[in-house]
Order: C-alpha cells, then structure tokens, then sequence
C-alpha cells in the first residue's frame, strides 16, 4: 500500500509527510537534480525561490492565523522554518538554504517515504497520486495536464487586486448594471469626476512595475491578450475611460449624471465579502497599486487582500475541477496541491499540502476527507478553490476577507484580527478532537 507524491515542493513535502506519519508508504518523485524549472537553483526540496519570509508571525493577522492552524496539523515545514528562522521583527523568515536542507533531510530520512529523481510527464492513471508540482510545472506534463482538463489549466496570471467590501467608502460607490441589465447588485461602481479621473490618470502612469523574469513571458502575444491596464493608460489619456473604466450605461444615483469614468468591482465570492477590480490586471509593484488605486475616492481606505500580478504561473480552473478536499471531481483518487490548484504564497501552498496529504490517507484506509470548518482560514481557502460561484478563477492568498463576517465585529482592526483567530481556532481544535473521537470510536 502507497501512494504516489510528485513534486517536491512546500506542498509536496508537507503532502508526503502527513501520508508518511500516517503508516503508509510514499514514493516522493522529484525531477531535481536531473532537472530544474527556470526558477530553481539547488538541489534541496521545498526550495524558497522569491522571498526568504513566510510573512507575520503574529496571530492576529491572516498569515500568522494560517500558520497556527498548520502547527494544529504538525505541519513539518513550520518546524524546519523555526529550526532555520533568521531575525525579522515580526515576520517568520528563514535561512533558505538551511531550511530547504533541514525538509530534505527530514524527508530522506523518513523510513516511510521513497524519493524517486524522476520527471513525471504524465498524469498517473493507477493508485492514489497528489500531484504537487507547482507554478512552474514542467512543459510536458503540463500540457498532459491541458489535454485532459480542456481549457482548465492557466499558463499566465494576470489578476488584478482583490479588496474587501467592508473597506470600500460607500458614499463613493453605488450599485448598478450598465443599463439595468443583469441584477441590481452585479457590480459595485466607483465613479470619478473629470478633475479626479486625471489625477488617478497621471498618478497610473508614472508609477513604478515590478520587474519580469525572463521566463515570465516569452511571447509578447500573450501581453497584448492581458494587457496591464497601466499599459493600456500610456497608449492615450482616454483609451481606458473608453476601455475598462467606460462610464456609458450608468447613472451615479447621488448626482444624476453620468460619471465622467468608472471603475467597476464584481464579487469575488460567494459571500460578497471581496471584490474584484474588473479589467485592472496590472504589473505594477505592490506598494505602488495601494498609492495609485487608492487615489480613486470609494477606494481611498480599500483593504487589498491580493494585488494584481503578472507573471507565469500554471494553475488549475479550480471550481471546475477540484473538490473541497483537493481531489477531482472525475477522479476521487487524483489529488492536486499547492499553488497549481490556486493557493498563493508559501504557506497557503504548504497547507494545501497537509489537506490533501491527509485526505488521500484516509483515502486509502477507507475514511471520509477532513472538511474543515468555514471560520478557519485552511478551510476557507479550501472552500475558496472549489466554489463553482467564483468567476474568472484567479489565484488567493490568505485574508480575513474570505472568512465569514465576525458576530460582533470589533472596529479595531487589531481586535478583529484577534477576534478573527480566537474563533478560528476554537473552532479548529473542536473539529479535530471531534473528527479524532469518531476514527477511534469506529
């Protein structure tokens, strides 16, 4: 009895480790050192190949709520990162060659897991498998993976920012379809009046973009199919008020009139806790999307819970394909982790890893998937990748914007976040003393 783990990743090592600790034997396939991506560069497992950080330690915060969930799961890259930890302030970040040392090491070891250096460059048709490849899975199997799931895989992420409801100024925003199509509340308009439009206008083109790597992009078509609305602002001052800030077709009800343009938001969720900033897919650099679109008035005090971003990134069309638990809908026995389901950033990779390496051990021993609780962030972002509501499927990090909305919402936003992880947690302990009782009762 085993099961087949390929890529040794965050998300496959942390998959294989909770199948090894479990009693059941790995094969653990990894094309290095045969073979690196573009991006890679030593032979260690679970290596960090942008920022050695793995962000806020802290628990009141999203990124520390989600890595306190993990360490409920004995997650085993949070006890490399802790052994390999270098000081900054209150951020987790790593020594990344000690770090990628210290899960090698661990997973070499294990008496549980055979590492096989192996290209895999097709989906495993027998057995149990999780396939944990990554953003930049390799070229053949990733086309293997396109021919069996259609238009389904993402070869390019070009997302544009994600904020929260909760932070947009209202008395700046109305909702409304253009001329009254659709429902009432299909998208959230932020206007701006000439005077404001120009300031947004200059402030968008000066602004500084975040540098590509050479294999970001190696087809300039494939720009001009996403193109970056900051691009698109420098061909003319009106081609994005003719473009995706037209303002034909609404009416702003507080004047009367037609706004001179108008940046649309569409819900990102099922809940409309999050919203999407519709055609502003964009390249620039993180700090510099919160000066820029904050200069648009209904956003002037947004919360982003995810910038724009513009590189190479192969991702799965998640809601059509996965379930909940990580495995797929024509393949109960087929699981896919980390950022190839959509998950973004380390952490959210790697937990991603703990959900579906548990759950394709209880598949093996006959037990139900773990669903874990909508008030955690694990279970949330779960959630996230399997709900068919989400439109034009783009990639998600933790966030308190995708948990459901707190009873009696602190106005502090330390005290929500504290608020926000007290329930989470209580509720995850719950769970798992729960979930344990029945497996040991059955």
């Amino acid at each position: 009895m085993f099961i087949n783990v390929i890529g040794a990743g965050l998300a496959g090592c942390e998959a294989a480790y909770q199948v090894a600790k479990r009693g059941i034997k790995v094969r653990l396939y990894e094309m290095k050192p045969q073979k690196k991506s573009p991006a890679h560069k030593t032979d260690f497992f679970a290596e960090l190949v942008c920022s050695n950080s793995l962000k806020a330690n802290r628990v009141s915060s999203a990124a520390g709520l989600l890595k306190e969930e993990m360490r409920c799961f004995d997650s085993l890259l949070l006890k490399c990162a802790d052994t390999s930890a270098v000081p900054a302030g209150g951020a987790l970040a790593v020594d990344r060659v000690m770090f990628s040392k210290a899960v090698t090491d661990f997973i070499k070891s294990n008496e549980n897991i055979e590492v096989i250096s192996k290209e895999i460059t097709e989906l495993p048709k027998d057995g149990i498998n999780i396939i944990a490849t990554g953003p930049l899975t390799s070229d053949k199997l990733s086309e293997n993976i396109a021919n069996k799931y259609g238009d389904s895989l993402h070869f390019f992420d070009a997302a544009a920012p994600i904020v929260t409801l909760e932070s947009i100024d209202m008395e700046n925003a109305f909702y409304e379809s253009r001329y009254g199509k659709g429902n009432g509340d299909d998208y959230l308009n932020c206007p701006l009046n000439k005077e404001e439009y120009e300031i947004f206008y200059d402030g968008l083109i000066s602004a500084e973009r975040a540098p590509l790597h050479d294999f970001d992009v190696q087809d300039p078509k494939v720009y001009e199919g996403c193109m970056p609305i900051e691009v698109m602002a420098q061909r003319g001052k009106d081609t994005i008020r003719f473009g995706p800030m037209k303002p034909v077709g609404l009416t702003n009800p507080k004047t009367g009139h037609r706004p001179w343009a108008v940046l649309q938001l569409r819900k990102e969720n099922s809940q409309g806790t999050m919203f999407n900033l519709v055609g502003f897919q964009t390249n620039l650099k993180f700090s510099e999307q919160r000066k820029v679109f904050s200069l648009i008035p209904a956003l002037s005090n947004a919360d982003f819970v995810r910038y724009g971003v513009m590189h190479r990134n192969t991702f799965l069309n998640s809601p059509k394909i996965l379930n909940v638990d990580f495995s797929t809908k024509e393949n109960p026995n087929l699981f896919f982790a980390g950022q190839i389901t959509g998950v973004e950033g380390y952490m959210e990779s790697a937990s991603s890893g703990i959900i579906a390496g548990i759950n394709a051990a209880n598949r093996c021993k006959g037990l139900p998937s773990i669903e874990l609780p909508e008030a955690t962030m694990m279970g949330c972002l779960s959630k996230y990748i399997a709900d068919t509501s989400v439109k034009d499927f783009q990639p998600m990090g933790a966030n308190f914007g995708i948990l459901p909305e707190l009873k009696n919402r602190p106005r502090d936003k330390k005290e929500r976040g504290q608020a926000y992880a007290d329930r989470s947690l209580k509720d995850l302990k719950a769970y798992i003393e729960k979930r344990l009782q029945n497996e040991i009762d059955n």
